[in-house]
């Protein structure tokens, strides 16, 4: 038996940010002191993952996974490029992905382990961020593009249509891909953003000493280009920008949108 409880686990990592496998492997190799534990991590240079714990994320990797007619999206967050294209990093995000596309976000809790542990050996706050499962079913298409950057995904896009073919939701995918959109219509866009990009844009149209009749007119005219810029459907289609992407879909419709760009 060990002359340690689940308890001394959990006070070891509270008081040096390791994981729990660090944490009792500590433990076991002295006897279950904590005291002389922790001095066992300082010494192993382990102790010191709660400091990383308060440090930006802002790198990583994008892994988009499948599992049938289902698919995922999962942003594994790193401080660094070059921890984000460590080989293990990269391999773990798309396991996640895969059981997410599989099972769901709560998929992701089989793997909290395993980022501790990526915490502790590679020295950087390592932590799951955005995470999304995307269904398939009957008449839906859903495709994925992933862009690489040193073999690591940075700009990953799902999108799923209804009444569409591969070849349209590709199309799709890829522009969004490429103009970054932050949300598929301006339904999703939040009011309080709205209302104050507003009151911006009312009070750059008076300083332009805009006649005042005319005010409302120009509002509106900046705030739907303010909207284009953010809404997928709005946007105009960048291989025809005669056309928005509504009007490209026609009948067409898409019933799930997600993109995660690492940096932004």
């Amino acid at each position: 038996m060990p002359a340690f409880t689940a308890k001394d686990v959990q006070a070891l990592r509270q008081s040096t940010g390791v994981g729990m496998l660090d944490a009792k492997r500590a433990l076991e190799q002295n006897e279950g002191n904590i005291e002389e534990a922790t001095q066992w991590l300082r010494v192993q240079g382990l102790a010191s993952a709660a400091k990383r714990a308060d440090r930006e994320a802002s790198q990583g990797v994008v892994a988009l996974g499948s599992a049938g007619a289902n698919a995922s999206i999962v942003q594994l967050r790193s401080e660094t490029d070059f921890v984000a294209k460590n080989e293990d990093f990269i391999a773990i995000a798309q396991r996640i992905a895969d059981a997410v596309a599989a099972n769901g976000a709560s998929a992701i809790d089989a793997f909290k382990e395993e980022i501790e542990t990526l915490l502790t050996t590679l020295k950087e706050n390592i932590s799951i961020g955005r995470v999304e499962q995307v269904l398939g079913g009957d008449g839906m298409v859903i495709a994925p593009y992933l862009h690489l950057q040193s073999g690591r995904g940075v700009n990953g896009v799902l999108v799923a249509l209804r009444g569409a073919d591969a070849d349209l939701a590709h199309e799709i995918a890829v522009h969004a891909a490429f103009t970054k959109p932050a949300y598929l219509s301006r339904d999703e866009v939040p009011a309080a953003d709205v209302d104050k990009e507003r009151v911006t844009v009312e009070e750059i149209s008076r300083g332009e000493g805009k006649p005042e009749a005319s005010l409302p007119k120009i509002i509106e005219g900046r705030l739907n280009g303010w909207f284009k810029e953010r809404c997928l459907l709005e946007q105009p289609y960048v291989r025809d920008e005669k056309q928005t992407i509504a009007q490209l879909l026609g009948d067409a419709s898409i019933v799930q949108f997600a993109q995660v760009v690492i940096g932004a």
